[in-house]
């Protein structure tokens, strides 16, 4: 997830490395029928911009799991959040 988001920047030409982007990640794990279930993920990222780009980057925030092979594919039984903060440097 973390990947495509960087993909996005970079399309957007804004970086994403060396420290320029992190995540914070939470799994909530729940009974389903007796059994233990990861049932939704939480993602935050943190990410440092330059000047002028963080309307790009909270928009590529908001579109890139669209395009992201991971969560597509666990979306099908795992609720996925996303959100940011983007701080310009």
């Amino acid at each position: 997830m973390t990947g495509t988001l960087a993909g996005a920047l970079d399309a957007r030409q804004i970086p994403s490395y060396p420290d320029k982007l992190t995540a914070d990640v939470e799994g909530f794990i729940e009974a389903v029928d007796g059994k233990p279930r990861i049932t939704r993920i939480k993602v935050h990222y943190h990410l440092k911009v330059p000047r002028g780009k963080k309307a790009e980057a909270e928009r590529a925030i908001g579109i890139h799991e669209q395009h992201c092979p991971v969560s597509q594919s666990v979306r099908q039984g795992i609720d996925i959040e996303f959100d940011g903060t983007v701080t310009e440097e």
